[in-house]
C-alpha cells in the first residue's frame, strides 16, 4: 500500500511546489482557482512521469530512466496488485 500512497501524494506535493515556485496560480484571486491550477499541474506531473515509465517498459529503454521516473513519483516501481479475476474470492476477502 505504501507505493500507492506515495505515488498519490508525491505528485500532489510536486504540483503544489511547481505552482508555488513558478507563480502559475498566484495571479488568480480565488483560492479555489489556485487549488485547481495546482491539481492540474500535479495531474500533468503524474501523467508525464507515468508515461515515461510505460514507454521505457514498452520499448525496452534504459532501466535507470524508468527508475528515475518512478522515483520522481515517490516510489521507483509501480505498485503490484493481485489479480482481481476471481469475484468469489474478492467477496470472501471483503467479509473478513
Amino acid at each position: 500500500m505504501l507505493p500507492s500512497v506515495l505515488r498519490t501524494f508525491v505528485p500532489l506535493i510536486a504540483g503544489w511546489i511547481i505552482v508555488g515556485l513558478t507563480g502559475l496560480g498566484f495571479s488568480a484571486d480565488s483560492g479555489s482557482v489556485q487549488t485547481a491550477i495546482a491539481f492540474a499541474v500535479a495531474a500533468a506531473y503524474y501523467l508525464l512521469f507515468r508515461l515515461v515509465e510505460r514507454a521505457v517498459e514498452k520499448f525496452n529503454g534504459p532501466a535507470w530512466v524508468k527508475g528515475a521516473a518512478g522515483a520522481l513519483l515517490g516510489y521507483a516501481r509501480p505498485p503490484q496488485y493481485s489479480s482481481m479475476d476471481d469475484v468469489t474470492e474478492l467477496v470472501r476477502q471483503s467479509r473478513r
